[in-house]
């Protein structure tokens, strides 16, 4: 119903704001600053709130939901502590490029500045992790601005939105008639959409001339939903493809041309490629310090092509030969257009030469690990999980060893499946993404890889599952250690494990039980897939899986900071082809 012209009040208009936007889900937790805003939903049931347990869940959830999905995520948080309890996951929004909008309550007007009760800046704490944010002083201003946060997080570089709400102007007694503009004009905010062509003829010149060329893509290829054309791409060239952490499922794993996650934990035959490269074709991605190791050693061989739609991210890190600005999914689809043209009919994979040498770094079998242990294996409960749900999962994850172990050893062959934190490395996050995830796809299996104090930090959040029915299964990969940390400690710190121990951890199936949940515990490896085809099984049921892993096992390939991509530390059953 179309509500243009009606008098509503500025509570209305927030909720008629979501209404127009299409927005399904808002994740958020009520307080006396944003009382009027939750009357205002009370009152229809077109959008529907999910209560969550605490802001940082909120905002986790709403960015889980927006990743798998690709639509705007959206959360509501208070004043005050309410806010800065959403900062930590409007950051892991911005780190990672997932647009958001995130409304949180103000104090009134007349009060701001006072310390009054529950007041904080939130614009002022907000401004270093946002992509933008405003605060919103006439209840006039409130329709256009909220048009104004969905097309800044969802254009461009996608990224987090907050929009801060004084109480008085969503006071029900003021009435103004509404209005939602469709189409907005920003003077300062114009994204670029097109590729600049001769730059991308001039990337299409060296990628024909390459002896020995790489494909490294990022999360850029995935929020600009270019997998498509990234897979023709590659399949044309016959060009090795790599991936960032957050690029993973863009390029199908499984295929031979995908050799792998490359950078700190990437593995021996990517890492190595990007330091032999000739021609490196970089396709949304951004240089991230896991990936280059020391930027001096980084591809030194190697002339650049840079494709990005974020022009600040060009040659910021890295010096770039060819920057190329503009949509990736656009860009990509003029490069294949040249490479058609200009490409030798016979291509195929030209390249055999250099595909030989990969070849002779993939047997180095860089993710090796002991299959006979009498102990489950971190990297075995992973394959373990590859196996029982055949690939088809949504896989969200916290952060440390079993993170990267999932990226690792569960191959993603669709996009917009690998739900991770990445470039904040926000522990906490993975329980509340999946019910973001769970509640866009409900008949999707689900599950939530962890470890033990990673999934401690928002373990309320057990409860949201419940009241909200969400059939996620938790794959908790139990080592009673902070595994990264350990893993540092050990190699750098003498094995000095300061506080690195988890002690006094609960009895996870219990502890599940006790939210209404099902819990498993596992200690034998022969015993893992029968359980976790059990839990899989319990189609409608919340599944917490606590999986008893080795402590001792570490995550490798590994590049230490300050080293080269080409110095790399392998398993210790490899250790007589380990580099220095």
């Amino acid at each position: 119903m179309d509500m243009n012209g009606v008098d509503l009040s500025g509570a209305e208009i927030v909720v008629q704001a979501l209404i127009d936007e299409g927005v399904e889900y808002v994740f958020g937790y009520p307080g006396g600053a944003v009382l009027h805003m939750y009357d205002a939903l009370f009152k229809q049931d077109q959008v529907k709130h999910i209560l969550v347990r605490h802001e940082q869940a909120a905002a986790h959830a709403a960015d889980g939901y927006a990743r798998a999905t690709g639509r705007c995520g959206v959360c509501l948080v208070t004043s005050g502590p309410g806010a800065t309890n959403a900062v930590t996951g409007i950051a892991t929004a911005y780190m990672d490029s997932i647009p958001m909008v995130c409304i949180s309550g103000q104090v009134p007007t007349p009060v701001i500045g006072s310390d009054a009760f529950q007041e904080v800046d939130t614009v002022g704490i907000t401004r270093p992790c946002v992509k933008h944010n405003f605060l919103v002083k006439d209840v006039r201003d409130l329709a256009t601005t909220l048009r104004k946060a969905f097309y800044i997080a969802m254009t461009g570089r996608p990224g987090p939105v907050v929009v801060d709400i004084p109480k008085d102007v969503t006071d029900p007694n003021i009435k103004i008639p509404y209005h939602y503009p469709r189409e907005i004009q920003m003077r300062s905010y114009q994204p670029i959409e097109r590729g600049h062509l001769g730059q991308i003829k001039r990337a299409v010149e060296l990628m024909l001339q390459a002896k020995r060329p790489v494909l490294y893509t990022g999360g850029g290829v995935v929020l600009g939903e270019a997998a498509a054309q990234l897979t023709e791409l590659a399949r044309l060239t016959g060009f090795p493809l790599t991936s960032t952490l957050m690029g993973l499922g863009a390029y199908p794993m499984t295929d031979p041309q995908f050799i792998g996650m490359l950078g700190m934990h990437g593995t021996y035959e990517a890492n190595m490629a990007m330091h032999e490269t000739d021609v490196l074709i970089a396709i949304g991605a951004r240089f991230d310090d896991r990936v280059t190791g020391k930027i001096e050693h980084f591809c030194p061989h190697a002339k650049i092509v840079h494709v990005d739609v974020d022009p600040s991210s060009i040659s910021k890190n890295v010096r770039v030969d060819v920057p190329i600005v503009g949509q990736v999914a656009s860009v990509l689809t003029d490069m294949l257009g040249l490479w058609k043209e200009q490409a030798p009919a016979s291509t195929g994979r030209p390249v055999a030469d250099w595909w030989a040498k990969i070849e002779e770094w993939r047997r180095v079998d860089c993710l090796h690990y002991d299959r006979h242990s009498d102990k489950i294996k971190p990297q075995f409960a992973v394959e373990t999980l590859y196996q029982v749900t055949k690939g088809d999962l949504y896989l969200t994850s916290d952060v440390g060893q079993h993170q990267m172990f999932a990226a690792q050893f569960y191959p993603f062959d669709k996009p917009r499946r690998w739900i991770n934190s990445g470039g904040l490395g926000t522990m906490g996050f993975g329980l509340p993404a999946a019910m973001g995830v769970q509640l866009a796809f409900p008949q999707a299996q689900v599950a939530c890889i962890s470890g033990e104090a990673s999934i401690l930090m928002c373990i309320q959040e057990m409860a949201t599952c419940q009241q909200y029915k969400l059939p996620i299964k938790v794959v908790l990969l139990n080592n009673g250690y902070m595994g990264m940390v350990r893993q540092w400690q050990e190699f750098f710190y003498e094995s000095r494990y300061s506080n690195s121990y988890v002690d006094a951890l609960p009895d996870f199936v219990k502890l599940a039980e006790s939210f209404g949940h099902v819990g498993m515990r596992v200690e034998r490896p022969a015993d893992l897939a029968a359980a976790m085809q059990e839990a899989f099984a319990m189609k409608d049921r919340f599944v917490f899986l606590d999986v008893v892993v080795d402590p001792t096992e570490n995550v490798y390939p590994m590049i230490a900071a300050g080293k080269g991509q080409h110095e790399m530390h392998l398993p210790p059953s490899l250790s007589d082809r380990e580099l220095a």
